[in-house]
């Protein structure tokens, strides 16, 4: 039997949090551990790390590389836990089919697997919340929006894909603040990619994320898009890699930096 929801996440320390998910706890992380930074995984086997290293490297607003590990590796220098186990739940895709959620993912586990740790717009939640600035999925018990766009990412090698974004709706009077807040933290996708209509990104409907749960955006509220790390996963789908592992969207990998680190004047 998996744990119960903890009555108050944000009082984890990142090692309390990993290890109710190791238990089999399933939850969208948002919330969890404010304070540290949160981290989008992708596992790849090794002929294809570097071609996802280029990828990112080329597409650093929606994939910024915060750790990399050796092949075979379950641990991180910014993640001192189990990359296998230590999250609340994964998908599996295997020649660029999503074939399966998991809660671990021992046995899939290679020797060749190289990790790669990319930055998470919840790292920032914690700033805009204390500037006064509200999240809504954190105030719904929700997992964040996220939606794939028209517009793609740079390819590179065997790796080609669409941007993906995630939706917080920020009233009129602070829109400005939560581009000047995020902008401070490239390190997890920093400002904004996009203020206001939707279909700019080729979004149809805001009711209808690709991942996640839908927000209620408020009279006097503008939705505001973020790059998003499942533009991994989504470039996993588009490019067809024998295997890859990756974490379930909104899902998180806990890190045990803190988010001022990653903080920039």
């Amino acid at each position: 039997m998996s744990p119960a929801p903890p009555r108050d996440p944000v009082a984890l320390s990142p090692a309390q949090a990993r290890e109710l998910f190791r238990a089999g706890l399933r939850v969208p992380t948002s919330g969890y551990s404010p304070g540290h930074a949160q981290a989008n995984l992708l596992c790849l086997p090794r002929d294809l790390a570097f071609d996802f290293l280029l990828f990112a490297q080329r597409n650093p607003k929606s994939c910024p590389v915060l750790d990399v590990t050796e092949p075979g590796e379950v641990s991180a220098s910014v993640f001192d836990g189990d990359l296998s186990t230590d999250l609340p739940a994964y998908r599996v895709y295997r020649n660029g089919e999503y074939v399966e959620e998991r809660s671990e993912v021992v046995d899939l586990w290679r020797e060749d697997l190289v990790s790669f740790l990319i930055g998470c717009s919840f790292t920032f939640e914690t700033p805009l919340l204390e500037a006064g600035v509200p999240v809504r999925h954190i105030e719904a018990g929700t997992n964040v929006a996220m939606y794939r766009t028209d517009r793609p990412c740079r390819p590179a090698g065997r790796f080609s894909g669409p941007l993906v974004v995630s939706m917080r709706p920020i009233p009129a009077d602070r829109v400005a603040d939560a581009v000047r807040i995020t902008s401070r933290y490239p390190a997890v996708h920093g400002a904004p990619v996009h203020v206001g209509d939707p279909a700019a990104l080729g979004i149809g409907d805001l009711a209808e994320p690709d991942y996640g749960d839908p927000v209620e955006i408020r009279e006097g509220e503008i939705p505001v898009f973020w790059a998003c790390g499942v533009t991994p996963q989504a470039a996993v789908m588009a490019s067809a890699p024998e295997f890859a592992i990756g974490h379930a969207p909104g899902h998180m990998a806990i890190t045990d930096v803190r988010d001022s680190e990653y903080q920039v004047p």
